[in-house]
């Protein structure tokens, strides 16, 4: 038996480095693999320990995944009740963004954290196209930056044309594993590009159209990085759903109501919507937290069937 790390997914396929010889074995999985009774379209991720035999033709059988620290997981977008790994094993995601071309959904940055919470696994949100940022767009970031950074997210400000804030980034990267995730169009690929020229990632052009990211990146990968560390690039997310949590799992990982929630009446069961006594509405009230961030909770929860967002907010 043989000890690799998976570094590519491509469907049924997994490109895996040997750790003994560092080379790369291309392997399939044996049997089935479940997460927590959860239904997994991809059973292996980018990141994972793997044990697997080598068999003719120098192609390898998968027969064992082994525990995982952490993994980032979402609801697949074809089958609702399945769940597609993202990676697993990482030390920090970095979630890319860009206030403008194509303009910053603060709903997508919120649904993004509602993965990488449950693991606390910390997450930095890196906000490119500095050069293209007129005052109003800087007024934005400033806006953005005063809501993530108190709740303990890292935010940071950077272009890969003019290479501003590239070298605080390789310095977050430096001998860490990280996730990094975007939707299509925000420049993720540039950006590491511009750290890492050898890569030579897929890049792409907003649509003159749509105004939206066209799609790069195919298949989840882990690249070494030449100052040590490692990224996993996935392909570029439109859109991110949740019916496959429950209404606490929302409520629990929207870290700053969580910390609140020891106050409410109700304690750790407070949805924090009508609640008497609920010291998350309080603060809302206080304007202490974020509307913009309360506002995306509410819609989360209405789309899994938990309330009625729009009967909420007439």
């Amino acid at each position: 038996m043989i000890e690799g790390i998976v570094i590519k997914s491509t469907g049924s396929w997994y490109n895996v480095r040997r750790i003994d010889t560092q080379e790369v074995v291309k392997c399939r999985i044996k049997g089935k693999f479940r997460l927590r009774e959860k239904i997994l379209t991809n059973p292996v991720a980018v990141g994972d320990t793997v044990t697997f035999d080598l068999e003719s033709g120098h192609n390898g059988i998968i027969n064992k995944i082994h525990d995982r620290k952490n993994y980032v997981a979402r609801q697949s977008p074809r089958r609702l009740h399945e769940i597609h790994l993202l990676a697993a094993n990482v030390d920090q995601t970095v979630l890319f963004s860009t206030i403008v071309d194509p303009k910053v959904k603060v709903g997508f940055i919120d649904r993004f954290l509602l993965m990488t919470e449950p693991h606390d696994i910390p997450t930095v949100i890196v906000f490119n196209k500095k050069d293209i940022y007129d005052d109003e767009a800087m007024k934005e970031y400033d806006y953005l930056k005063n809501i993530y950074v108190p709740i303990g997210y890292k935010t940071l400000l950077v272009s890969a044309i003019t290479g501003e804030g590239l070298d605080e980034l390789e310095i977050l990267l430096k001998d860490k594993t990280t996730l990094i995730a975007g939707q299509s169009g925000v420049g993720k690929s540039t950006v590491v590009n511009a750290l890492q020229p050898h890569l030579d990632l897929r890049t792409g052009d907003i649509s003159d159209y749509s105004g939206k990211g066209q799609h790069t990146t195919t298949f989840a990968e882990m690249h070494p990085l030449s100052f040590g560390g490692s990224i996993i690039d996935t392909p570029g997310i439109k859109n991110l759903s949740f019916n496959n949590l429950e209404p606490m799992d929302v409520a629990h990982n929207f870290r700053e109501f969580f910390q609140l929630s020891q106050n409410c009446r109700f304690g750790g069961s407070c949805s924090h919507i009508n609640e008497p006594g609920c010291a998350v509405i309080e603060a809302l009230k206080k304007e202490t937290i974020s509307t913009s961030r309360y506002q995306n909770y509410l819609k989360i929860l209405d789309e899994i069937g938990d309330i009625n967002y729009w009967e909420r907010n007439e």
